[in-house]
């Protein structure tokens, strides 16, 4: 129904005001009486051989939802009907923030991918915060977390530290943001120095918690071996609890839409299908090179089970989507848990 009837309606709307209308859908049939449970007896499949702990939590299967969909932490009882293992939101910031003009973001049906430079638009971590305490699902939570686009990156580690004060008692895990491509100047903060800085610091402060939290960091695709090979130094010293891998890519040589199109479209990170073999090589080497020291969230171009597996096998311990669940529909949890238990 969804790639019939559903896919084809949403696609006639600007890709932004398809996500809204979608989601509100969602969020109005889990709210009628008997919503949630249609909801859960569609969308949800349930195995033992699925559930796996990873950095101190219990997952109930490996399939999470992807910072950027539910940025502000608006429907995640909604989403928890669709049967994902964990929801990540964000990425939120310490003040709310509009993001970059519209349009910002953009399809690409022809490569089942997305462009976006949504430039981390949101209402401020306390928000986010506030919904999550609303929300009654047990859901497992990540925050992911930057900085505003006016704090200078000097000044961005207290950016991050306010984040994390905002929304340690509601989230079960924390992923740390310097990979976007679509704030300028962020993903300077990868270089080894900046990033040791910020998560040392959050470290500590995590430590002087009576229980802390797990801390990730979301890296982008496009790090050089050498660059990478100071990721896993840096999760070493830093004593983090794994790495997110990937983001989105600002590389588009492996496109088939026509050139001039994409030329027309613009800045931002690409998502999607082309992404999924390069994310995979990270998550490879990371895995390699660590031997295998700490977890890694896959994520990129994953709209099957054997894409999810592709990941695991890796070297992921989890996996999240994004961009396959705008292609493939509500049923992209269920599809993959399905297919995973199988194999």
């Amino acid at each position: 129904m969804y790639k019939s009837i559903l896919k084809p309606l949403f696609f006639l709307s600007s890709p932004e005001k398809a996500h809204y209308r979608a989601m509100d859908l969602l969020g109005a049939i889990h709210r009628i009486p008997g919503g949630k449970g249609i909801l859960r007896g569609l969308y949800r499949f349930e195995s033992k051989k699925l559930e796996r702990t990873v950095f101190g939590l219990t997952f109930k299967n490996p399939v999470g939802l992807a910072a950027g969909f539910d940025k502000d932490a608006r429907w995640i009882d909604a989403l928890d009907s669709l049967g994902f293992g964990f929801i990540e939101i964000g990425t939120v910031t310490p003040v709310g923030q509009p993001g970059n003009d519209q349009p910002r973001l953009f399809r690409l049906p022809e490569d089942e991918a997305l462009i976006n430079r949504m430039g981390f638009n949101n209402g401020g971590a306390k928000a986010a915060a506030e919904r999550i305490r609303k929300a009654s699902s047990s859901i497992l939570i990540g925050g992911n977390i930057g900085k505003n686009k006016v704090t200078p990156n000097e000044q961005a580690v207290d950016d991050y530290v306010k984040c994390f004060h905002d929304l340690f008692d509601v989230v079960d895990y924390f992923v740390v943001n310097v990979s976007s491509p679509n704030t300028p100047g962020l993903r300077e903060l990868q270089d080894k120095a900046p990033l040791l800085h910020i998560l040392n610091t959050l470290q500590n402060l995590n430590h002087s918690k009576p229980h802390s939290k797990p801390v990730l960091l979301k890296i982008a695709p496009d790090l050089t071996d050498s660059q990478l090979d100071d990721i896993v130094a840096i999760v070493d010293e830093s004593k983090i609890a794994g790495v997110v891998a990937t983001n989105t890519t600002i590389d588009r040589s492996t496109l088939h839409t026509n050139a001039q199109e994409v030329e027309k479209i613009g800045a931002g990170g690409l998502s999607g299908k082309p992404v999924k073999s390069r994310s995979t090589e990270v998550i490879r080497y990371l895995h390699q090179k660590s031997n295998g020291s700490f977890p890694i969230i896959g994520v990129g171009g994953i709209f099957t089970a054997e894409d999810a597996k592709e990941k695991l096998d890796a070297g992921a311990s989890l996996v999240q989507v994004y961009t396959g669940f705008i292609y493939e529909g509500p049923s992209i949890a269920k599809n993959i848990n399905k297919g995973l238990a199988q194999l």
